[in-house]
């Protein structure tokens, strides 16, 4: 099964201004993640794709695979999906360009789950800490009994009425696609609950396209603010 990486890369960013060049420990927050990547045995490349010149001249010094793509995407899927019409692959690799802890654990986990010719789009979830059941910027999911994602939000679910504990599950930037997957995403227009949760894999579910979860016990911090930086680079200066 040949399977590509790409790390979708823009330079604009709503809460971390040009955060895909903010420096971790050293180096842009871009390469963290590139490096991360590449280091998975199981990939046979691994392709920033980006909309900033800025972004591609930083990669072409530091000898980082990289593909200018058009400025008109709105998600990262789109984006995928335009290296996907230039490369082919049975399978494409997600990962968004703010997880510089990506081991590769995630990859061959998210590989693992695409073992199936049926299985379309796959995905990752890890058990939540306390601090991220609440945190609406940890996205929860849940997940039936043979691993097809049910519901991806922002909220806390399942909502634990009784007081029962629930197990909740956080949800990891890493997805895989097969191009038809590609296709058919690409060919639809936003939905309603993408729109309302602002979270783009709900397109998937509420156009009936199955989204399958391997469970990973190694979480992540993606980097979407300036504590979230911090945090990040204390982790790597520890090792």
């Amino acid at each position: 099964m040949k399977a590509i990486a790409v790390i979708p890369a823009r330079l604009a960013s709503t809460r971390l201004a040009r955060k895909m060049l903010r420096e971790i420990a050293g180096q842009p927050l871009i390469g963290r993640v590139y490096n991360a990547v590449r280091s998975s045995p199981l990939l046979a490349d691994v392709i920033i794709a980006t909309d900033s010149d800025e972004i591609l001249q930083v990669c072409r010094r530091n000898d980082w695979n990289a593909r200018m793509t058009s400025t008109a995407h709105r998600s990262g899927t789109e984006r995928v999906h335009e290296i996907a019409t230039q490369v082919a692959a049975d399978v494409y690799i997600n990962v968004q360009g703010d997880e510089p802890l990506t081991r590769p654990e995630h990859i061959a986990s998210l590989l693992q789950v695409m073992g199936g010719a049926q299985v379309q789009v796959g995905t990752l979830k890890t058990p939540a800490a306390p601090a991220d059941v609440h945190n609406p910027n940890a996205v929860k999911v849940v997940a039936d009994a043979t691993g097809r994602a049910l519901y991806f939000s922002r909220a806390a679910i399942p909502y634990d009425r009784d007081g029962g504990q629930p197990r909740y599950f956080k949800h990891l930037g890493f997805y895989a696609y097969r191009k038809p997957a590609l296709d058919q995403f690409v060919s639809l227009p936003e939905s309603s609950l993408e729109r309302s949760e602002r979270l783009e894999q709900l397109r998937f579910l509420e156009n009936g396209i199955p989204i399958r979860v391997a469970e990973t016990p190694y979480d992540t911090v993606g980097v979407d603010t300036e504590e979230d930086l911090r945090r990040v680079e204390e982790i790597i200066r520890k090792g």
